[in-house]
């Protein structure tokens, strides 16, 4: 299937992403059955949860508040006036035989998602609405050779569908989208995004059309995709599988599609569904919902700072790097930690450092996250200070105290310090004996040195380090070093 760059050049990539996130909420959407992922199958089913006659649903208040939170931070219009809607469809794993959603009243219309791209250059992505529903259970096929089997655990647990507009023209675009939406669902506490476990899952509506064209081609959805990298593999893989059939003469069929991992191709799961084929109407067990400006305003004093507002914040105030700020922001729980740490310190391109350097190595040789560590903000900002203060230097505080303090949740930077006996000397004359003792030993060095071979003064500091035991503040050790080989 492949095809020459002279013909892809001709055609332009459409892509449009439909996004569900799976709330964290501690019961599901229209009924009190737990929403926790992980138990036994169909342990968390009630009537109401399995649509059985006589049941009515009733709206989880929470859903609401994370909808609006997300359209705030989308920068979407926030419709005061909601209803619901039965979207009719007949599923194994959809016990009702329908699906609570909203159809002509989504709660957020409008809206962007802002990306950075590789070249350097932002884009807006817009966003056509945002809608709550509830989720259907899950059919597996792969736990017995004769049979299907049903866990209805996460039938009714609430979802929010991102439905973008036609609007990324590369897979980049699509990726960035979706790592963009992801931070935001954490940054907002009400999705954690875990695309593996399935509480965030992309459908990509995929379609090519001639540069210059304004009509949009025949599309196909590339259901499922559960990480960003088969996101990014699906619509290369359907940029060259839909060109290739236009160029021989073909017809790009509207088709829903299942995306293979292992071989990155799409095959055809069904012809695809018109919204007129899920029959909409208005959900007759709920009523409307009415969000007042009150609510709205409440709902909106309780946003977080966001990673774009942090950005800036971290940049244009702190004077951080734009590759740090980055890094950063990138990560929910280390922005939570760095915002405790700068609290408590004023030295912010320390903080950074350490964060950066020997908190980050740490983490990544242990196989922790951020909010595993054994080191909280307020040690770690004892132990810069420590620095700062000239009582011990940078790599005594980072290959011992900080390995100590690791052990001592209890204990502060000074109190390992003084414990370890590593507080910088004041005593000048133990200091002046170390040097003098460090140019005894290499007088063919110290001879180097008055022939203009300054390198050798490493040789000495590390002698000095050695007979100090890293008790000394290497800045002023440099200096005294330098006049006492002059005198020499």
């Amino acid at each position: 299937m492949d095809i020459n760059t002279e013909a892809s050049a001709k055609y332009e990539l459409v892509v449009g992403l439909e996004v569900h996130a799976q709330l964290s909420t501690v019961s599901k959407a229209f009924s009190a059955d737990s929403a926790e992922f992980g138990a036994g199958p169909n342990e968390h089913v009630s009537m109401v949860s399995l649509g059985h006659p006589g049941t009515l649903p009733f709206l989880n208040k929470k859903v609401v508040e994370y909808a609006v939170k997300l359209g705030f931070a989308t920068h979407g219009r926030i419709n005061k006036y909601n209803n619901f809607a039965r979207k009719n469809y007949f599923y194994a794993d959809l016990p009702k035989g329908y699906q609570i959603s909203q159809d002509q009243s989504p709660i957020t219309t409008g809206g962007h998602v802002m990306v950075k791209l590789s070249d350097g250059s932002t884009k807006p992505i817009a966003i056509h609405h945002i809608h709550m529903e509830e989720d259907a259970g899950k059919s597996m096929h792969d736990q017995s050779d004769t049979h299907s089997l049903i866990d209805l655990n996460r039938a009714g647990v609430p979802l929010l569908e991102i439905v973008s507009e036609p609007d990324m023209h590369s897979a980049e675009e699509a990726s960035l989208f979706l790592t963009e939406m992801r931070k935001l669902l954490r940054y907002l506490s009400i999705c954690d995004g875990n695309m593996e476990e399935g509480s965030m899952r992309c459908d990509a509506n995929i379609s090519v059309r001639l540069k210059g064209a304004t009509m949009l081609g025949n599309r196909c959805e590339v259901k499922n995709l559960n990480s960003i990298r088969n996101v990014q593999r699906a619509i290369e893989h359907e940029f060259i599988r839909q060109v290739s059939i236009i160029e021989a003469g073909g017809y790009i069929d509207q088709n829903t599609l299942n995306f293979n991992a292992d071989t990155g191709e799409t095959s055809v799961l069904r012809s695809k569904e018109m919204a007129n084929d899920y029959r909409y109407f208005p959900e007759p067990d709920l009523q409307p919902l009415l969000l007042t400006d009150d609510y709205l305003e409440g709902i909106r004093k309780t946003m977080p700072a966001l990673p774009e507002e942090l950005y800036h914040k971290y940049t244009e105030q702190l004077g951080l790097s734009a590759y740090d700020a980055s890094v950063i922001t990138a990560d929910h729980e280390l922005v939570m930690y760095f915002e405790q740490l700068i609290g408590l310190t004023s030295n912010y391109k320390s903080a950074v450092h350490w964060l950066m350097g020997t908190v980050k190595s740490y983490l990544n040789e242990h196989h922790q996250t951020i909010d595993t560590l054994p080191l909280s903000p307020k040690q770690l900002a004892g132990l810069i200070q420590l620095v700062d203060a000239g009582k011990v230097n940078n790599t005594v505080a980072a290959h011992k105290i900080f390995p100590a303090l690791l052990q001592n949740a209890n204990k502060t930077a000074e109190q390992i310090a003084q414990e370890l006996n590593l507080l910088i000397s004041d005593n000048s004359n133990e200091l002046d004996g170390f040097i003098e003792q460090a140019l005894n030993k290499y007088p063919d060095k110290v001879v180097e040195y008055q022939k203009g071979k300054k390198g050798v003064l490493g040789l000495f500091m590390g002698e000095i380090m050695k007979l100090s035991k890293g008790k000394i503040d290497p800045q002023k050790t440099n200096q005294l070093l330098i006049k006492a080989l002059q005198s020499k």
